[in-house]
């Protein structure tokens, strides 16, 4: 059976937390005294399984020894072999709990999240497909109890998106989606096809997880401002007021264009929290010395060949290329019925940085149906 890794510098960081904690001045500062307090209580945990996957590792040997002596007496020796498989169980169960806590959560998991849908390659049939991207993700934020809140859409000729951009907001949003992010290809018969034929399409997804004015300083030298009157179909005066927001961050480049509100004031409040979005997602990457790759990762060029998903409607088919995972239950994913997927991207993720931590080998990705066109 493999070990779990050393355990020593948990446990060192929990004596060091203990002792701070035990000192007279520890609630001086009460934020940072909650969060120690709860790293402290997180080490503790998994101390105390790491513990009791060892008492337990030493229970089998004894039991399997036992099951072998030839001395032994035959009713313990059958009790032993009976319970051998209850102990196995609930040392995996153990090991993989301890290994859980060993890898650190990401600082953006229980973040808010802003999420970029946009047609790619493929004109009116990408903008489609894009609002159908969007309704699911919508129904999947529903069906969790979190709450979307609009932010920035461009509509196309035929009811699709150009773009849409909105907030979700819940427990654990960004945990969730994170992986979501990239180009998503879809096959199918346009309604604009006359032949039958089955066309290509992509729809870049972009999720951005949310960032708070503490996160990202933007000095407002740095700010290009400008107000215009919405353009496009809207209620009464969405179209006769100056309540369009454009906001071109120089230093970066980055641009965000927010008009689904009447008011200037939510406009630009909104298009700040974008561009702040951004800035966080841009900072991080640097800060792992991965921007580029992250990007062409993330989202790549929109073009065909690039894609982490698929959606066959011909063979009523998802397939996520990642990991080699495929359903042949196409409607009920474009209603929002994605947990099996995300689940199934956590657990590769998981593996992946266990891998990292234990120095096993990576796991082997699926072929096959994960390389369908």
């Amino acid at each position: 059976m493999d070990t779990l890794p050393d355990i020593y510098s948990f446990q060192r960081r929990l004596d060091e937390l203990t002792a701070q904690m035990a000192e007279p001045s520890f609630y001086a500062n009460a934020r940072k005294a909650t969060e120690i307090s709860r790293e402290q209580q997180g080490l503790r945990q998994m101390v105390e399984d790491h513990q009791a996957y060892e008492r337990i590792v030493l229970e089998m040997a004894e039991h399997a020894a036992l099951v072998k002596d030839p001395a032994a007496d035959a009713e313990l020796k059958l009790l032993a072999q009976a319970e051998l498989p209850d102990l196995h169980q609930r040392c995996e169960l153990l090991k993989e709990k301890v290994l859980r806590t060993m890898i650190p959560p990401e600082p953006s998991d229980s973040r808010n999240t802003v999420f970029e849908i946009r047609a790619g390659t493929g004109g009116d049939e990408a903008g489609l497909f894009a609002a159908e991207l969007y309704r699911m993700y919508v129904r999947y934020a529903e069906g969790r109890g979190w709450k979307i809140q609009p932010m920035s859409s461009s509509v196309s000729d035929r009811g699709g998106f150009k773009e849409v951009i909105f907030l979700i907001t819940g427990q654990q949003v960004y945990k969730q989606l994170k992986y979501e992010s990239g180009v998503h290809r879809v096959q199918r018969i346009p309604v604009t096809e006359a032949n039958g034929r089955v066309h290509t399409s992509t729809v870049t997804v972009a999720v951005l997880p949310e960032a708070e004015e503490v996160d990202v300083e933007i000095d407002p030298e740095d700010l290009e401002i400008t107000v215009q009157r919405a353009s496009g179909p809207g209620g009464q005066g969405v179209n006769t007021t100056d309540s369009a927001v454009r906001i071109v961050h120089k230093p970066s480049g980055l641009t965000v264009y927010c008009a689904d509100d009447r008011s200037q004031i939510k406009n630009k409040a909104r298009a700040m929290a974008v561009l702040r979005s951004r800035l966080l997602k841009l900072k991080e990457d640097e800060e792992h010395a991965k921007y580029a790759a992250q990007r062409r990762d993330q989202i790549g060029t929109g073009g065909r060949s690039e894609r982490i998903r698929t959606y066959s409607f011909p063979q009523n088919r998802m397939t996520d290329h990642r990991i080699g995972l495929t359903l042949y239950s196409l409607p009920a994913v474009l209603e929002g019925n994605i947990d099996v997927i995300i689940e199934a991207l956590q657990r590769a993720a998981f593996e992946e940085k266990l891998a990292e931590l234990t120095g096993g080998p990576l796991p082997v990705r699926a072929r096959g149906d994960a390389d369908e066109d």
